[in-house]
């Protein structure tokens, strides 16, 4: 896939919502865990969308989310086949990976739910990673985040704001967190923020019942517990999952003997996890030369789940080690044998721009476009593809189309700012980086965009559209800054 050019802003967003008078006022993109069951004094349901979606514009900005269509097609696969068996379901739920081989996961309001690489990379099968989003989903569906702020909120003076900003840090680096927590809450309110047994007990039993509901094998989840608490057991520093979800031994025996409760399932490898995870692992994880060596051993001596998975490794390693013609030789015969897999679509894509082979990845992407039509994993790549044969009209019209359907994705409009500016459209320029800029929460910056813009702009409808913008914007500013 394209590269994305990182937009890295200041370090002092991580606190933004405790501190909403800085660049990223709106930037209140505090990411939390969790969010729990009971009627909530201090956050509807609504204001529980608001604050999810400037806590990930937050995320966007300070954590390396893997900007990666084919296993963000993934995740959100997985993640839906869980939740459209869930209960008390209040928002549309959005599931992204960060690159850190910490492994962590964690949930936050709206429905946002964060899965570490390192995680992905460290499950067996399927069963065990989706046994961790039903966990995630299970905290969020009982609104277990909300429901202990509210209980803060009724024993301390605490902001919502100072509260949110601290246990947004702790939740995606629980190791700078909870010292970043000291500035907000005393010790004992600190040890609080963690889930309480009850919580965890509550998640266990919601999730378990959920895993198996979904047709996933339910032992996946103890399973994985019983992994994670083994090979930390005796390391003085614990995963980061630990530290926000304990796991004593008295909660893996519970959630084992639950599962008990269900049927065994034996299930089949998945292929878009096998993908995935050598994804991960191929592009993410070690350096190109050892990759090679370790895929093509796990090649000759049979060690794989699946083979085309461990083939699909090999060749991204290629990939990465610029070993373009080798990578070529093992993703064509890939998508052959199976015409419609983005993810070798999206693999060959990239080995046949860097070779300057632009026509063969238009005429795949093509036949991909119109078969799946605003499939992400396809509209980026072939919007891509059309920009790199200078058919930027075509290709703006893709995006354009994708962003109907999926507004407020964050590779769509930095591809289409990468269009506009290759174009030499400055307004269109503009006006799209300011809508980069606003998905980061930089919504001053995002308005200065939109200013400049306005300035280039000659027709009176465009810049009435751009005031129209901008007073959205600054009206997003104001609701968060009076949450």
């Amino acid at each position: 896939m394209f590269k994305l050019k990182p937009f890295v802003l200041s370090a002092g967003l991580t606190l933004a919502l405790a501190a909403p008078h800085s660049l990223a006022q709106s930037t209140n993109k505090n990411e939390l865990p969790e969010i729990g069951a009971a009627g909530s004094s201090i956050l509807s349901i609504d204001k529980e969308r608001i604050i999810g979606d400037a806590m990930m514009r937050q995320v966007r900005a300070t954590q390396p989310i893997v900007y990666d269509p084919v296993m963000e097609e993934y995740i959100n696969d997985l993640g839906n086949q869980l939740v459209k068996n869930a209960q008390d379901v209040n928002y549309k739920f959005k599931f992204f990976i960060i690159n850190n081989n910490e492994i962590n996961a964690f949930a936050f309001f709206g429905g946002h739910v964060g899965i570490h690489s390192g995680l992905v990379t460290t499950a067996d099968n399927e069963s065990e990673l989706a046994s961790v989003l039903a966990h995630e989903i299970s905290h969020v569906t009982q609104r277990h985040l909300a429901r202990r702020l509210e209980s803060q909120a009724n024993t301390q003076s605490l902001s919502l704001a100072g509260m949110l900003g601290s246990i947004l840090l702790t939740l995606v680096n629980p190791t700078v967190g909870m010292a970043a927590l000291s500035t907000t809450m005393a010790a004992t309110q600190q040890a609080g923020l963690n889930y309480t047994r009850s919580n965890e007990k509550e998640a266990d039993r919601v999730g378990i019942t959920l895993l198996a509901n979904s047709n996933f094998d339910p032992m996946a989840a103890p399973s994985f517990f019983a992994k994670m608490s083994e090979a930390f057991r005796y390391q003085s520093k614990p995963p980061a999952m630990l530290l926000t979800h304990p796991l004593p031994d008295s909660r893996i025996t519970d959630a084992r003997i639950r599962a008990q409760n269900y049927p065994i399932r034996r299930m089949a490898p998945s292929l878009g996890f096998e993908l995935t995870k050598a994804r991960i692992e191929a592009r993410y994880q070690g350096n190109a030369k050892d990759n090679i060596i370790i895929f093509q051993d796990i090649i000759d001596k049979q060690k794989y789940a699946l083979k085309v998975a461990a083939q699909y490794g090999l060749a991204l390693s290629y990939m990465k080690n610029k070993d373009y013609s080798e990578a070529e030789k093992i993703l064509k015969p890939l998508l052959f044998s199976d015409a419609n897999n983005l993810f070798y679509a999206d693999a060959l894509t990239d080995v046949y721009l860097e070779q300057n082979k632009v026509e063969q990845a238009l005429n795949m992407l093509e036949r991909l476009n119109l078969l799946m039509p605003n499939n992400q994993v396809v509209a980026l790549n072939y919007a891509n593809a059309l920009q790199k044969a200078k058919r930027y009209s075509e290709a703006e019209q893709i995006l354009q189309d994708f962003l109907l359907v999926k507004p407020g994705n964050f590779l769509a409009y930095d591809l289409l700012n990468q269009v506009y500016k290759k174009s030499e459209q400055k307004t269109l320029m503009h006006t799209s980086k300011a809508e980069v800029y606003a998905l980061l929460g930089a919504y001053t910056k995002a308005i200065d965009e939109l200013q400049s813009g306005y300035n280039f702009a000659s027709d009176p409808i465009a810049r009435k559209r751009i005031k129209g913008r901008i007073l959205q914007f600054e009206d997003q500013q104001n609701k968060l800054n009076r949450l």
